[in-house]
């Protein structure tokens, strides 16, 4: 019995340089989800931001349909029972607005009644994917990571994905042969028609999966690396698509062949793109920077306004963008720090710099002594640790 509790104790324990590098991901981890937001400020008066971390507070609108920033979440919702959306597009804090009762924003009284422009999907309730399940899913053992749509920004189980085959198998995400996913983006089938003009590029903007025998994917290898643009009545149909696909693109064809010739000279499209049939709902899968190969001619900038799709050109609504300015934002943070501690220290003078020293060294001198006396033996407790401070303490007292 004390055998198995000694094992099981060394399993948990970890080393000094372990310890540090997990509070190091996890400091990173939380700048990257709030972009390196701190947190003191309320974000209302910015907008309707680009993209931001946002959360939803289910003790004050249970029903889903409010979010609040991350110093709203803070501030007027300490202790309540939030939901961590990780971030969400072209939206504006609602804490304090009408949602909330007569519960006022701590940081930002007196706010507009409503903000028009913010979208909520069942996500604000804690529910994801087709199958409406929480995440994390307290019904199952093992959670099951999802993926999310850049054009809704809900989140799907793999298995969860639809756009099945002719022969029935469900589409699978695109991997390499050691089983690393190869897409950067994907669209789920419900946005997908909205996207549908994506069809008419080269197949190089995109990445299909192959579902073997086994119901395994794995991504084609076949996409082409063609210099040479579809042509207006031409549009390129993919070696993989679907038979109804292909009917889609032959009336886009036909449509365009009977259209007046398209103004927008440099199109890498075609024109007539409004009205273009819709093609069967499937799961899409984007290729790397496949935001940069779309056209930005006229004909096609008016198309993605009307669709409500015109954020895909902009770089600043990627989640790699978000991510890297996070990553910004926390180096100027810690080398700021870094700066304001050594500015402290060169203020100070020769008598404190030197107890300061002194103190370091104490400290060293203490914690090895610790290491020292417990060896292999056994991992180090807290009882340990507040036995080294006690010491110090007491030695310091002498000193004085």
């Amino acid at each position: 019995m004390a055998s198995g509790n000694f094992e099981d104790e060394a399993e948990a324990t970890v080393s000094i340089n372990e310890y540090i590098e997990s509070m190091d991901a996890e400091e990173l981890e939380a700048d990257l989800v709030l972009g390196g937001d701190e947190g003191d400020e309320c974000t209302y008066p910015k907008g309707y931001m680009k993209r931001q971390a946002i959360f939803s507070c289910i003790t004050c609108t249970p029903e889903g349909n409010a979010g609040v920033c991350t110093a709203c979440c803070l501030t007027c919702h300490d202790g309540h029972e939030l939901l961590e959306l990780w971030t969400k597009r072209n939206f504006r804090c609602d804490c304090g607005n009408s949602k909330f009762g007569t519960l006022a924003c701590k940081l930002l009284p007196g706010k507009d009644v409503d903000n028009s422009e913010n979208s909520y999907n069942h996500n604000f309730k804690g529910l994801y994917c087709s199958c409406d399940q929480p995440y994390p899913d307290p019904s199952v053992e093992e959670q099951v990571e999802m993926i999310q749509c850049c054009i809704c920004e809900d989140w799907f189980h793999e298995e969860h994905l639809g756009g099945k085959s002719s022969d029935g198998v469900s589409s699978k995400i695109p991997r390499d042969e050691e089983g690393v996913p190869v897409y950067e983006d994907f669209i789920c089938q419900n946005c997908s028609p909205l996207c549908s003009f994506l069809t008419l590029y080269p197949e190089k903007l995109w990445v299909t999966a192959e579902v073997d025998s086994n119901g395994s994917a794995n991504a084609c290898s076949d996409t082409t690396e063609s210099n040479q643009p579809p042509t207006a009545t031409e549009p390129v149909q993919p070696e993989n698509s679907t038979e109804a696909e292909k009917s889609v693109l032959r009336g886009c064809s036909e449509k365009l062949a009977e259209s007046e010739p398209f103004p927008a000279a440099g199109c890498v499209i075609a024109t007539g793109l409004t009205s273009c049939p819709e093609f069967e709902k499937k799961p899409l899968f984007l290729t790397k920077n496949w935001r940069n190969m779309l056209c930005k001619c006229e004909t096609c900038l008016e198309m993605y306004s009307k669709r409500k799709v015109s954020y895909l050109l902009d770089a600043e609504d990627t989640i790699a963008e978000y991510e890297n300015k996070a990553k910004e934002k926390r180096t100027e943070k810690l080398e700021k720090q870094e700066g304001e501690a050594l500015d402290r220290l060169n203020n100070l003078d020769h008598v404190s710099k030197v107890e300061i020293f002194h103190g370091l060294k104490d400290f060293k001198e203490g914690f090895r002594s610790l290491l020292e006396s417990v060896g292999t033996s056994r991992a180090i407790t807290s009882e340990d640790v507040d036995q080294m401070f006690a010491k110090l303490k007491n030695k310091r007292k002498r000193m004085e």
